[in-house]
């Protein structure tokens, strides 16, 4: 189900499909999109390559037993990139139909708040916040979270976008009018500001570096292109070039203004 936008704050599905009306932000469009996640070439394309990029922060597991929490896991899509790392990956999620799918993906699913995660102080190895503290209204508590059920000595990882004027106008604006991105997905206004960020987590014993990261131009285009010739059938004699074969690589970049990735070890 696509959404358009109704007016400030809200969606509704595109034309054609059941009428539902939602603000900006609301975890139910998740469920209207529950068969999207694992379609590398649906909606949450984006979070594929995303996933991937944040899995190449993760180091290996250093102890048995290792413990990842990835806070608003969605569907698992770190699960198939952390696999071989050696943790045990446990996913608090508030969506239900996400947290099936991940299930079936070797997450142990916690159907939870991440602001209020149901598990011991020290935890955790690793806390993974991939694409989720732009969708909290409260993202300090959230932090404190992670820090409370990471050991010291443990690696934080996330991604997210700026509170920046730029920010939204690419990630709202542009980009919930190109074609196959959800609209009302994000709301602007929970945008979060990297230095601020960068702050929080120094209060918590968290020293987070922060660096810009985007999508690779010609990566995109080349899985756009991918994307396009997948829909038609290959003619006698053609390879199918499919864009799962052509994924889009996230880079670094100089600007930290739209998205960026954090990462940082928890000291004490």
């Amino acid at each position: 189900m696509r959404y358009e936008e109704v007016g400030p704050g809200t969606g509704c599905p595109a034309s054609g499909a059941p009428v539902r009306t939602l603000p900006r932000n609301d975890p139910r469009q998740y469920d209207d999109l529950a068969d999207e996640w694992w379609d590398p070439d649906g909606a949450f394309a984006m979070l594929h390559w995303l996933a991937e990029a944040r899995a190449a922060l993760v180091p290996s597991a250093t102890r048995p037993g290792a413990v990842l929490v990835d806070l608003g896991c969605g569907a698992g899509l770190l699960a198939p990139r952390v696999a071989g790392k050696g943790y045990r990956h446990v996913g608090v999620d508030l969506v239900r139909s996400a947290l099936r799918q991940a299930a079936a993906h070797g997450v142990q699913p916690i159907n939870a708040d991440a602001a209020a995660v149901p598990l011991a102080d020290h935890c955790a190895d690793v806390v993974a916040a991939g694409e989720l503290l732009e969708h909290v209204p409260d993202w300090p508590e959230v932090v404190a979270e992670a820090a409370r059920v990471l050991r010291p000595g443990g690696t934080l990882v996330l991604d997210t976008l700026n509170a920046t004027a730029l920010s939204r106008l690419l990630a709202v604006r542009v980009a919930e009018r190109l074609p196959g991105v959800p609209r009302g997905i994000h709301d602007p206004r929970l945008f979060v500001d990297s230095r601020a960020l960068v702050r929080e987590c120094a209060r918590h014993g968290i020293h987070l570096r922060v660096r810009g990261v985007r999508p690779g131009s010609w990566s995109v285009v080349r899985w756009l292109v991918g994307r396009a010739v997948g829909r038609v059938r290959p003619g006698p004699g053609l390879r199918d070039s499919g864009p799962e074969r052509y994924p889009p690589r996230i880079v670094p970049t100089w600007s930290a203004a739209v998205l960026y990735q954090g990462w940082g070890t928890k000291e004490r």
